[in-house]
């Protein structure tokens, strides 16, 4: 089974991908909306519920881990591996990165996402590691998370705040845009629309799922390990504000939660 977490529903956008690239493979889900958004607490809260959930999904017999969270990604991560060393664990910006760098043609960089994401400047490392003559344009868009938790992904309050808050990218002249951020491919309509055609937006989550995949094709013995068929799971510490809406939008049909805090 692969075992996904998020601070929220976002992280519904990854499994989609992961459907895409993986047909039939089992997936528990886990949602911690109880403490969402992530993308406004500190690093030492990030690290510690990250922690408990990776720990809670390996109990429920995940055999590799996705952080489909780019606050997680970005605070978390590392950690993680340190303390599950016998554990594969996927990130929202290390595969991701590779595709930017590969993408770009004038090497100008836009980055969207929660402001925790944007303080860590993790992307900006990762991508300047590959190539250090990249200009990066970040921006934190603290009211994305909660618009599309509420199911405002088009109409015109939603065009006016994108326009609002990609001002500076647009102005950056990047021919990249990275969604760094789990929720953010819920408003690409409208994002692309607000950038123009010209910029070649990235959604992490489709960079993940192809090395989810690769990952499992090269390791017989954890892909024999996994389970197949539709019993797929979807936990949230909290019940979950407009579910039926997102999970439309990413599988075309309803998805039953299972609302649990174990924390």
């Amino acid at each position: 089974m692969i075992g996904i977490f998020d601070s929220g529903v976002g992280g519904l956008t990854v499994v989609k991908e992961i459907f895409k690239q993986l047909p039939g493979y089992q997936i528990t889900y886990f949602g911690d909306t109880a403490r969402l958004p992530y993308g406004t607490k500190g690093a030492d809260f990030v690290k510690k519920y990250s922690s408990k959930i990776t720990n809670w999904l390996l109990n429920k017999n995940a055999k590799i881990i996705v952080v489909a969270c780019n606050t997680s990604s970005a605070w978390a991560s590392d950690s993680l591996r340190k303390k599950y060393k016998n554990t594969k664990i996927f990130d929202m910006i290390s595969f991701a990165a590779q595709d930017v760098v590969a993408t770009t043609k004038n090497k100008k960089i836009g980055i969207i996402g929660t402001p925790g994401t944007i303080k860590s400047n993790a992307w900006s490392k990762t991508l300047k590691k590959l190539d250090p003559s990249l200009k990066i344009f970040s921006q934190p868009c603290p009211l994305f998370v909660p618009m599309v938790e509420m199911g405002f992904t088009t109409g015109t309050v939603t065009e006016k705040l994108v326009d609002e808050y990609l001002k500076k990218i647009r102005a950056s002249k990047a021919d990249v845009l990275v969604l760094a951020c789990t929720h953010y491919p819920l408003l690409k309509k409208v994002i692309q629309k607000t950038v123009g055609p010209k910029v070649k937006i990235i959604n992490p989550a489709e960079s993940l799922a192809r090395e989810v995949k690769k990952y499992l094709m090269e390791n017989e013995t954890i892909n024999r390990k996994m389970k197949k068929g539709s019993a797929n799971k979807f936990f949230f510490s909290d019940e979950p504000y407009n579910l039926e809406k997102i999970s439309h939008m990413c599988f075309n049909k309803k998805i039953k939660p299972i609302v649990n805090d174990p924390f």
